[in-house]
């Protein structure tokens, strides 16, 4: 027999937005329901150091931030479940979901908050040396780097705005690009060549991230030339890539709209183009992505969904 929990509110994602908003909305009263999806967590349960969160005076680790937001979430009345959804079902209130083992999930109001994964190259190294060298994300921890050398893999907005970001911390920066040429804005680039503290590696590919030292960590990138194959290397102590973000939307194709990707929401609120479908956090914020914006949204969003099912109830007593 197929089971089958219902709640006023269900929240897909379990990173900060998902259980921001599960926090609120079980302190209205909501019961809701958290399904956390292929990485309870999201992104911070593979970061160790925590620096910029608010709130804690030392540094602090990514699982023991979402471990203390999941047990403060359960604590409110939040109820977690550990499935995967294959399958959704927008087309009426409430909304239906399908985890992976036919478990169906409904709910007065949805709260999107499936996050977004980091582009990653693929070569060797880049796993084994991830969080000891190797990151994703200059703004969460460029501030590690401070007076070391550092590069950037990429050649977009993306890449340009890290590089830019990172001579607040370094006075050694280079970008790495496999091209002649960058993609990025026009006025990023100007600011990029104009800045002595950053140089550019063109027609340059990664071929290997490289380990070594104790601790051991990054010691350099082997690169090979995209034009003649002549390999190189360049020693580094920090390597940012930065070929963009992949936001988890696939279950919403042909559902809500989307922009490259990211759900579109309505300006200033998390409301989605389905009246009571709401989406929080990465998976609709293409600029900021930090942890602590995520959670904002996922307040904004769970009070966004409280305010529609009151208006709802509303109605649906006026009309009796």
């Amino acid at each position: 027999m197929t089971a089958t929990h219902s709640t006023r509110m269900l929240i897909l994602g379990s990173g900060p937005a998902g259980l921001s908003a599960a926090i609120y909305a079980a302190r209205a009263g909501m019961a809701p329901i958290v399904v956390q999806g292929m990485q309870p967590g999201g992104q911070l349960t593979i970061t160790t150091d925590v620096e910029n969160y608010p709130g804690f005076r030392d540094v602090i680790q990514g699982p023991w931030l979402m471990e203390q937001m999941q047990a403060q979430a359960e604590h409110v009345g939040a109820q977690m479940m550990y499935d995967q959804i294959v399958s959704v079902d927008l087309s009426q209130r409430p909304f239906r979901l399908t985890g992976d083992g036919g478990t169906i999930y409904s709910g007065d109001v949805l709260v999107i908050a499936t996050g977004a994964q980091a582009k990653w190259l693929g070569v060797e190294g880049e796993e084994a040396l991830g969080g000891k060298g190797v990151s994703a994300c200059a703004t969460c921890d460029g501030f590690f780097y401070r007076g070391k050398k550092v590069v950037v893999i990429g050649g977009g907005n993306t890449a340009v705005e890290e590089a830019l970001y990172l001579t607040n911390h370094s006075h050694d920066v280079t970008l790495i690009h496999r091209g002649d040429s960058l993609r990025a804005e026009k006025i990023l680039q100007e600011r990029l060549f104009a800045n002595p503290k950053i140089s550019v590696l063109w027609n340059k590919r990664v071929e290997r991230f490289v380990g070594g030292g104790d601790p051991a960590g990054l010691v350099g990138v082997d690169l090979i030339d995209t034009v003649t194959g002549d390999k190189s290397h360049i020693a580094t102590d920090g390597a940012f890539v930065a070929i963009g973000h992949k936001p988890s939307t696939e279950l919403f194709e042909g559902l809500l709209p989307m922009d490259e990707g990211y759900l579109v929401v309505e300006k200033g609120t998390t409301r989605t183009a389905v009246p009571g479908v709401f989406a929080a956090g990465d998976v609709t914020d293409k600029i900021y992505r930090q942890a602590v914006t995520a959670a904002g949204m996922g307040c904004m969003s769970a009070l966004d969904a409280e305010k529609f099912l009151a208006e709802a109830d509303y109605e649906a007593l006026a009309a009796e």
